[in-house]
């Protein structure tokens, strides 16, 4: 479900029609989180990193109003729910692309996604989910990076956010995982990508009973 912004009452218009009108309105950041605990959670219950940080990251996308936002038609919209629409690797070094509903409960998320990639592993399509109601995600744990760039058709509009996660490294006994965020910025500007860099790191931090 979404629900029509009204542009002329927001007090981002200004800002909306400014960055609207880029050819390239996209930015993007690149921060380093700590992932000590949600690492050691992950793997002292034989759950996969992957869809942990994943659930993690898309309880901090829906917590975060502007990274619900979407333009289409010149006209931007606010979805109740964001889920994930995901790289899955194969076994012989493709990928394909899954969509990841959301859910509040990790056990629920983990089971319905773990179907999720078993279907995209078992066919050899590379089909993208043309929804709006998403995150981009892509996983690259083999580099450590600093900065990313992103390959794009221009002549296709899209708002949609895109993360990616990168290798995680140890020092001193800290995990630690690069994490780039890119965001249109008509819709969402630095401070809310802030709040959301502070909200996913909170998440990872959770310790569990």
């Amino acid at each position: 479900m979404k629900k029509k912004l009204t542009v002329e009452n927001w007090k981002r218009r200004e800002h909306f029609n400014f960055f609207n009108q880029f050819e390239e309105p996209f930015y993007s950041v690149c921060v380093r989180l700590d992932c000590t605990i949600a690492y050691q959670f992950s793997k002292s219950n034989g759950i996969s990193f992957f869809l942990h940080y994943l659930h993690k990251c898309l309880a901090a996308a829906n917590a975060i109003v502007p990274f619900k936002y979407r333009i289409e038609d010149d006209e931007v919209f606010i979805y109740d729910l964001i889920n994930a629409g995901a790289t899955v690797g194969r076994e012989n070094g493709t990928f394909g692309f899954g969509y990841f509903y959301y859910h509040n409960s990790l056990e629920d998320f983990v089971t319905a996604a773990s179907e999720e990639i078993k279907r995209v592993k078992g066919t050899t399509e590379l089909a993208r989910s043309p929804k709006n109601d998403l995150i981009r995600c892509s996983a690259l744990p083999w580099i450590d990076f600093t900065s990313i760039s992103y390959a794009r058709s221009f002549s296709v509009k899209d708002s949609c956010p895109k993360i990616s996660f990168r290798k995680v490294t140890e020092l001193n006994g800290k995990k630690t995982m690069p994490v780039s965020v890119h965001v249109h910025h008509a819709l969402v500007d630095g401070i809310h990508v802030g709040q959301f860099i502070d909200c996913f790191q909170e998440l990872m931090n959770e310790r569990y009973s």
